[in-house]
């Protein structure tokens, strides 16, 4: 029979041990092998941008086939592990996919988390709200291990809120969403709240993206993003990208080609928005659009199409109305 102090110190040490398995702060799911493996580094940087809703099977082949196999990780804040199976279904040498759940600070520090997170083939990070992704893992070293693996040309992707993260300009979301109305009545209305540098992919410089374009009627608050942009200064012009639901554009080396079900719309600014202050519908007159519904490929590097297919129009917000010079006055 143990003494007194020893079953003390038994309970004492599982206590110890049950709190820190109850501190775990994230959550990990697998399928396949996770073990390490070890893949050439690919040649050239590539990215998925999808626009949200369901998911483009042609996205996560290409991006498996650009990784060679290997890990693949998804990253998101809530949800569930759904992207498992779904992904390991493709096959192409995924030896795992594996979910993490991060929703705070301190899971985005865990060493576990970084070591799946700096191991990956293939990186997917996942919708759900972009604010806890800003305000959980921006300056912490999970943002870190993304920018790593950007350094070495792992690819990335991301949907939905995921894609908001993935460019240099983004809508955050710290004070909720907002439509195109309410954006183009008043460009400094609270929840138009946009920050900078989360990431530093490549191709995604001086751009800032939106998604559920068509579906949600996001146009108009695109523009305004834009419109706030270039009139705090950030910068003397700027690019936008739109992507619809069931829509991804796979983007190697800066060469953007359409998958999916609907269109992707490439936008540019001239020169400083004629009206653009608090409380005051925008004004904001002739900003670029090229839209890419079928085949071909739009160069982010250039701003330039390659495709029969790209429509060219210009769009203007007029004391907050939007309308552009397609015939009909569609903005879409």
């Amino acid at each position: 029979m143990r003494s007194l102090p020893a079953l003390l110190l038994l309970v004492l040490s599982l206590c110890v041990s049950a709190s820190a398995q109850s501190a775990k702060q994230y959550e990990f799911y697998v399928v396949g092998d996770p073990a390490n493996v070890t893949r050439p580094q690919p040649a050239q940087p590539s990215l998925v941008l999808m626009g949200g809703g369901t998911d483009v099977d042609d996205a996560f082949r290409w991006m498996i086939q650009k990784a060679g196999g290997g890990n693949f990780v998804v990253i998101r804040a809530t949800g569930t592990d759904a992207y498992n199976p779904y992904i390991y279904a493709f096959g192409g040498g995924v030896t795992s996919v594996e979910t993490l759940i991060i929703p705070n600070r301190a899971a985005a520090n865990d060493p576990f988390v970084l070591e799946r997170v700096r191991n990956a083939e293939a990186l997917w990070i996942a919708g759900g709200d972009q604010a806890n992704y800003w305000e959980d893992w921006k300056d912490t070293p999970l943002q870190a291990a993304i920018q790593g693996l950007a350094n070495k040309n792992v690819p990335i992707g991301g949907t939905s809120a995921g894609l908001a993260v993935m460019s240099q300009y983004v809508f955050n979301a710290l004070n909720g969403s907002i439509t195109s109305p309410q954006a183009l009545s008043n460009p400094y209305d609270k929840s138009v709240s946009l920050g900078r540098d989360f990431l530093a992919l490549p191709g995604m410089g001086n751009m800032i993206t939106d998604m559920h374009l068509d579906s949600r009627d996001r146009m108009g608050r695109l523009v305004t993003f834009m419109a706030r942009i270039v009139n705090d200064g950030w910068t003397p012009m700027t690019h936008g990208v739109g992507v619809d639901v069931e829509t991804a554009l796979l983007v190697e080396n800066g060469i953007a080609t359409r998958v999916g079900n609907g269109s992707a719309y490439f936008l540019n600014t001239v020169g400083v928005p004629e009206v653009c202050k608090p409380k005051t519908p925008l004004t904001y007159r002739n900003v670029g659009v090229q839209r890419l519904s079928g085949g071909g490929s739009f160069s982010l590097t250039n701003w330039a199409s390659y495709s029969n297919s790209t429509v060219n129009y210009n769009i203007s917000a007029i004391k907050g109305v939007l309308s552009s010079t397609q015939p009909g006055g569609s903005v879409y």
